[in-house]
């Protein structure tokens, strides 16, 4: 990989990408400095004149997400640096960066995580072909072909892909579906919380960064929405660099990449990846000099705005007026022609599905709440109010209970409206409206919990009277949703509008006055030139003008019932007065008001280090159905591409594995290992789809059938199971005859019955082993082996198809054998302990295996003289 980098990107392209970053980020800051000044004056004017909207009926809260995490769990993680899949414990802050551990307790130490993902510009994927589309599209001329594989191999069919156009992509697998889109909701709610990455409540900079990045962009002739306005200031800087340095150095140095189709998509990802991490270290520098350099003008320039903002604001209205009666015609012309017949339409293409995601919040946040009053009545007490109080808190941060809510606005399609309005993407305005979504629910949430502890509070109430109290605090809030749902759409509304029309119309008129605008500035004061921008005010008269035809369309939607819009007219105030007096106070904390704070909450965590008390976990961790929590916390490697072995190589691997090993006597036991992560792919699929293993003899019919690796086996109880795979395992046997195939006693039994012809070697071997316990001493030795000689002869004698297994213990007393017991089996222990001191000098001798075609040395331990049970002469001593 980095000889990969090394090659393509020496030290001259370097120094072009240091070079063009710098040019870059400079013309931007000159643009930045200027609208700077211009944003603390209208800041500055808004705090002293006032005005702005309708007070919001329902309660904000300010930190929501305080003690609190999102989630955490297991994930299976695609490392490029070795192509191995790995076992990772993941863990979501309120940040909503994304943490990766060597394993839970990595985490619950504080120790420093394996790497961090800020999703800011990513696409969450679970579809591989989506996934291939956008990487067939990396490098011009250069298309994999239909259905040829991508360079990674899943280990499992439940995959999730974070794709970035620049950055590095991220792989993982999970082992069931639910798991899929449980963790698909979480990266799509990090994605969408991360790219809104400019807070609102920073007054000055995130206007001065907005306006300077709007019209930096127009002077490249760059009109319209940007998907890549995503993350913080630095992300969106380096995406603006990227943009027109990506194709230059794709232009170059994608021709020179060699290899499969796979390789060189490959390497390209690794080059982009490292030119985006070196623009994105400097635009981070060079924009945290920039603010430093413009927060030491605030206090001169506050200063300034302050002593003279009436001159200043009759200046800005003198050349305004200028400016309006020059643009004005012109722009209310292109308004009736161009602008006016398709208002309607994009304004029900905005309304209808966020209308719908928004009556969606209301009817989630009102389900939720009728569960809460059918378990409160039928648990009883305030301790299981308490209880799901604490799970409706974070209602609005919980991706999966919300992903019903989100997935109706992602509906929103702006199809045959985008060309013409230079839009490239509706998913600007879906995650804006997500956005606003999310907030109300949780205000919704912050407001009922205020109410209904004012309710609860120095009160003692039993089932019914709490339901009733619920319910009354429900109907409050739901109303109040209503009217604040309705405010905040119609605020979506024209703002989406704007931004859909406004560059249009700049496109259009900016040529015909681009010459003229100059010539306005030397209406300005000296003093004032640096609050007061011809280009800023050239926007606002192109935005007067089109404000009034805004309003108008969305006041006459409004009265249409299916979007459940209130009326200019409907103002809701002072419903409840003593209402927002309740949202100065903090959070509630229900477990330990209402429960004694002993327990331990759901899905709680430890704080990585960023707190002493243990924070609160909004989604719990997933538990699959009738398999418990995953056990894989060893994270120990899981095989790459590289070693993902092919159909065939699968049957080889599994016989080898089939093949005995010898069994060692454990001298003490072992404490129970503790389970590993799967060590190959078909271990992971495993856990996925369980199945079951045995082992059966077939006949060559039988495995004609099954020669493809699928089809159906019928067992003795006559049902018929599926076979997914086949191994198949030759071992060579000599053949023996079924009738000593049984017990030596039944096989003693019928040799008496029978008058074989062999009883009388038979019985000659019983006189020697009778010979062999009276002997003491050196003759019993020499009994022995004379005993051991007769057993060799008598075994040559036999015919070929017949085999006599016994045991011959040199240590132990012969005693006949069990009734249940098998030539086949045979302790794994080795040698029966011994009970006859008179046979420990007795020693074992070789036995030649007369079935064989060579004479080879057989072990004592797999010989047995079988005794007939009348005979106890053997047992005497």
């Amino acid at each position: 990989m980095g000889d990969v980098i090394s090659t393509h990107l020496d030290e001259g392209k370097r120094d072009m990408i240091t070079a063009r970053t710098r040019q870059l980020t400079g013309e931007f800051g000159h643009v930045y400095e200027q609208q700077y000044a211009v944003a603390l004056f209208n800041s500055v004017r808004f705090e002293i004149e006032g005005g702005g909207e309708p007070q919001s009926q329902l309660l904000h809260r300010k930190n929501p997400l305080e003690d609190r995490s999102i989630f955490s769990g297991g994930l299976f993680q695609y490392l490029e640096e070795n192509k191995r899949w790995r076992n990772r414990f993941v863990f979501v802050a309120d940040t909503y960066n994304i943490s990766f551990y060597e394993n839970k307790v990595a985490h619950e130490r504080s120790l420093r995580p394996k790497g961090t993902i800020n999703c800011a510009g990513y696409k969450a994927l679970t579809s591989m072909e989506e996934y291939l589309e956008l990487i067939n599209t990396s490098l011009p001329g250069i298309k994999a072909k239909v259905g040829s594989g991508p360079f990674v191999k899943c280990a499992t069919q439940f995959h999730l892909i974070l794709w970035h156009p620049y950055a590095r992509h991220h792989y993982f697998c999970v082992l069931t579906e639910k798991e899929q889109k449980k963790w698909h909701a979480v990266l799509q709610d990090c994605v969408r919380h991360s790219n809104n990455g400019l807070s609102e409540e920073c007054r000055v900079q995130t206007p001065a960064f907005t306006d300077a990045m709007r019209l930096h962009r127009q002077a490249q002739g760059h009109y319209g929405t940007w998907d890549m306005m995503c993350g913080g200031p630095p992300q969106i800087l380096a995406n603006l660099v990227m943009e027109t340095l990506h194709p230059e150095l794709r232009n170059l140095i994608g021709p020179r990449l060699k290899g499969k189709i796979q390789q060189r998509q490959r390497n390209w990802m690794l080059i982009s990846e490292a030119v985006y991490k070196q623009v994105l270290s400097q635009t981070q520098a060079q924009y945290e000099a920039l603010v430093q350099a413009c927060e030491v003008q605030t206090s001169r320039l506050d200063a300034v705005l302050r002593t003279d903002m009436d001159q200043i604001i009759t200046s800005k209205e003198h050349v305004s007026g200028k400016i309006r009666a020059l643009v004005l015609p012109r722009a209310e012309q292109l308004l009736r022609v161009s602008v006016q017949p398709f208002l309607s339409s994009i304004l029900e293409a905005l309304m209808e599905p966020t209308s719908r995601g928004f009556s969606e919040v209301r009817d989630v946040f009102f389900r939720e709440l009728v569960e809460v009053s059918k378990n409160t009545l039928n648990g009883g007490g305030k301790d299981k109010l308490a209880e799901h109080m604490e799970k409706i808190s974070m209602l609005a941060f919980h991706p999966v209970k919300m992903q019903s809510c989100y997935e109706k606005v992602e509906q929103l399609n702006l199809e045959g409206l985008q060309q013409r309005f230079d839009v490239s993407s509706p998913s600007v305005f879906i995650q804006r409206a997500q956005i606003l979504m999310r907030e109300q629910m949780d205000n919704a949430v912050y407001t009922f919990e205020h109410l209904l502890h004012q309710s609860l509070e120095g009160k003692v109430q039993g089932g019914e009277d709490l339901c009733k109290t619920i319910h009354c605090c429900q109907d409050r809030v739901l109303k109040k949703y209503d009217y604040d749902s309705s405010t905040v759409r119609k605020k979506f509304f024209r703002e989406a509008l704007l931004q859909i029309i406004i560059p249009y119309m700049l496109k259009q008129l900016s040529p015909s006055f681009h010459l003229d605008l100059p010539r306005f500035q030397e209406l300005i004061f000296e003093d004032f030139s640096q609050f007061i921008l011809v280009e800023n005010v050239f926007e606002e008269v192109v935005l007067q003008s089109v404000t009034k035809d805004i309003m108008m369309a969305v006041k006459e939607a409004a009265v249409h019932k299916k979007h459940n819009l209130y009326r200019d007219s409907m103002i809701l105030t002072n419903s409840d007065p003593n209402l927002h007096l309740l949202g100065e106070n903090p959070s509630v904390d229900w477990a330990t008001q209402f429960r004694g704070g002993n327990e331990e909450p759901e899905g709680a965590l430890g704080g990585g280090g960023q707190s002493s008390r243990r924070r609160r976990q909004v989604v719990s961790m997933i538990q699959l159905d009738e398999m418990g929590p995953l056990p894989y916390e060893s994270c120990l490697e899981v095989p790459g591409v590289d070693f993902i072995p092919e159909e065939g190589e699968i049957e080889e691997v599994e016989v080898k594995a089939q093949e005995p090993k010898e069994q060692e006597t454990p001298t003490e036991p072992h404490p129970p290992k503790e389970p590993d992560s799967p060590d190959s792919v078909q271990e992971i699929c495993y856990h996925s789809k369980p199945v079951v293993e045995m082992m059966v003899s077939a006949s060559e019919e039988d495995l004609a059938v099954l020669t493809n690796g699928t089809g159906t086996l019928t067992l003795e109880d006559g049902k018929e199971e599926e076979v997914t795979l086949i191994t198949t395992v030759v071992e060579e046997t000599h053949r023996k005859s079924p009738q000593w195939m049984r017990a030596p006693q039944e096989v003693n039994e019928q040799l008496v019955e029978t008058g074989s012809p062999d009883q009388e070697a038979e019985g000659g071997l019983q006189e020697k082993g009778e010979a062999a316990i009276e002997g003491k001493g050196e003759e019993d030795e020499a009994a022995i082996k004379n005993a051991i000689q007769e057993i060799e002869i008598a075994v040559q004698e036999e015919d070929g198809e017949r085999i006599t297994e016994c045991a011959v213990d040199s240590d132990a007393e012969l005693a006949p054998p069990l009734a249940d017991s098998s030539p086949w089996g045979h302790d794994d222990s080795g040698f029966q302990p011994p009970t006859n001191e008179a046979l420990n000098e007795g020693k074992a001798q070789p036995i030649m295996d007369a079935l064989k075609t060579e004479d080879t040395v057989v072990d004592p331990g797999e010989v047995v003289v079988v005794l007939e049970p009348g005979d106890t002469a053997l047992h005497n001593e």
